[in-house]
């Protein structure tokens, strides 16, 4: 049997993966109001477990690269999409900061191999045309599963388990609402493996793939190289534009990542807003969604009218760069409806950069070698994300009256006379800084020279 279309399958299976990858992340934040209070845990030690997330992100992300660059984008995938589910599970039983930092660790290690190799997925399914689309489409799942979270998990926490389903109360006996978001969202993922076996080979090995759409993936591309070895370490860490890509995102990711674990809190704290009002942040995962996809789309249209697929992707994250600037009147809006439109238009720009600077590691790379590049540079995403929770951290808490986590001395180490100055300020002076980080970051790239043709190493 021949699917026509196989190649854009794939790509909603894999989009599929990332709305689960998203719901399970989002779970934590979305419902962090009722966990701390659960868990007595203040914000310091939650942005603590965020990082401990964090932290397993960034080792995982150096792991999982190599390792479905070595067992391939089928085994891989599986492998992590289960890993994550069952620590999200496992949340279920946390019972204060240091089981729920470890639960979280646990789902770090997991998740952050879901996107080397959907990478990996494109680079092997799809023309250089089409990739910056099919890249935005996968990574729009991402903000559909934070887009839909809120709804998701509130529903599951809120429900009536005492008076409906009393003997899953009489398990949990407190918390049993949120607890069982953990567990629901966690089994969903074990339902995607079927589909995900049933369909997924390598182009050249798929009897679900016409010879025509073979063609078409093929179009352009050198033909594949019989027992090409993927690139050691020395040759991933010699290679430029690792490290002009692995900065950008370094700078640039922790926008995103603010999104996703701080503003719910944000708007309960400075705007009020309670438990169930927090689904208005859907708005804001929707922008980030649409900017996911125009930002793919964009850059392959522009590729399809003879630019170089580099020269593309720049050309759009000139565009999303010049938008950021809204930042710091989001901070400054009085009224929710002029608040959630600039935090989109921020948004959007943010996830439409993005999906261009993730495509450009695609666009360099030879495919043996992708999830192993693409893995190094989003490591500097969670470097970047992490350095963001402290910052935010001590902005809106001041000085803490309990121990210091080893996290916190170790930042205290490296930036304390940052801290020193933010400490107490409130959400402000990360609104402000957020208005320079794309710019700074295009800056670096196009002074590193990422858009001039290079040699690969050999």
């Amino acid at each position: 049997m021949i699917i026509r279309g196989l190649r854009w399958w794939i790509v909603v299976l894999v989009f599929l993966a990332a709305v689960l990858n998203y719901v399970d992340r989002q779970t934590l934040s979305t419902l962090a109001p009722t966990i701390q209070a659960d868990l007595k845990m203040d914000d310091r030690e939650y942005a603590n477990v965020v990082n401990l997330f964090l932290v397993a992100y960034t080792v995982a992300y150096l792991i999982s690269g190599k390792l479905v660059d070595r067992l391939g984008t089928r085994t891989g995938t599986a492998i992590f999409v289960i890993w994550w589910s069952l620590a999200n599970i496992a949340t279920a039983w946390a019972q204060g900061v240091r089981s729920m930092g470890s639960c979280r660790f646990m789902l770090g290690l997991g998740e952050a191999g879901i996107w080397p190799a959907a990478s990996k997925a494109v680079s092997e399914w799809f023309p250089a045309r089409e990739r910056a689309l099919a890249i935005g489409l996968y990574t729009m799942g991402a903000t559909i599963g934070a887009t839909i979270a809120p709804y998701i998990v509130i529903r599951l926490a809120s429900f009536d388990y005492a008076t409906k389903l009393p003997w899953i109360e009489s398990v949990f006996h407190h918390g049993t609402g949120w607890r069982m978001s953990f567990i629901i969202t966690g089994l969903v993922g074990f339902l995607w493996i079927i589909p995900w076996f049933a369909f997924y080979r390598k182009p050249r090995e798929n009897k679900l793939l016409s010879p025509s759409e073979l063609e078409l993936i093929e179009d352009g591309e050198p033909p594949p190289e019989e027992g090409a070895k993927g690139w050691s370490w020395y040759k991933v860490l010699t290679f430029r534009p690792v490290w002009l890509l692995l900065f950008g995102r370094l700078i640039t990711d922790p926008v995103w990542y603010f999104y996703q674990f701080w503003f719910a809190k944000y708007l309960s704290a400075d705007h009020g807003l309670n438990q169930d009002q927090l689904t208005i942040t859907w708005v804001v995962y929707a922008a980030a969604g649409v900017g996911s996809l125009a930002g793919g789309w964009l850059s392959g249209l522009l590729v399809k009218k003879g630019s170089s697929p580099v020269n593309a992707r720049l050309w759009i994250m000139l565009g999303a760069a010049c938008l950021m600037p809204v930042s710091p009147f989001i901070a400054k809006a009085t009224g929710m409806p002029v608040m959630i439109t600039l935090t989109a238009v921020a948004v959007f720009a943010s996830l439409a950069w993005l999906i261009n600077i993730s495509a450009i590691v695609v666009d360099v790379v030879p495919k043996h070698s992708v999830g192993t590049v693409f893995s190094v540079v989003a490591a500097g995403s969670t470097l970047g994300g992490i350095a963001m929770n402290m910052i935010v951290a001590a902005m809106v808490s001041g000085p803490s009256s309990k121990a210091a986590g080893f996290l916190d001395q170790g930042f205290k180490v490296l930036f304390g006379p940052l801290i020193e100055a933010v400490q107490g300020k409130g959400y402000g002076p990360w609104f402000l800084a957020m208005a320079f980080l794309h710019p700074l970051a295009l800056l670096l790239l196009w002074l590193g020279g990422i858009h001039r043709p290079r040699h690969t190493p050999t």
